[in-house]
């Protein structure tokens, strides 16, 4: 039943991040920003977010602008869940590379 709660919330959660970072596409200068994937601790205290990002050429300055906001963002996540959530967990931001590691992996198989 825990792990049914935590995925619920991590859905949740991804949802209304992507929805935020769609807002601040202006402050981005033209990169997309979107959320491949959350996960939630146990104890719903902790949110690990990984996000996608293209060009990924900028992807490190992002996330580092990113997790510099991450109290504003928490904030700002607090005003949309904060009724179906007591407490909103702790944000962790982290690159998801997939998509670059799937290119690269096609490159090889065209050789």
């Amino acid at each position: 039943m825990q792990e049914t709660r935590q995925n619920r919330i991590a859905r949740l959660l991804q949802k209304e991040l992507a929805l935020i970072f769609q807002r601040q596409t202006s402050k981005t200068h033209g990169t997309l920003v979107s959320v491949t994937r959350c996960r939630v601790s146990p104890d719903l205290s902790i949110c690990t977010a990984y996000l996608s990002i293209f060009p990924s050429e900028k992807g490190e300055e992002i996330i580092a602008n990113i997790r510099e906001s991450e109290k504003t963002l928490r904030y700002e996540l607090g005003q949309h869940v904060g009724k179906q959530l007591r407490i909103v967990p702790e944000l962790r931001f982290f690159l998801d590379d997939s998509l670059d590691y799937l290119e690269h992996i096609d490159e090889l198989l065209k050789k």
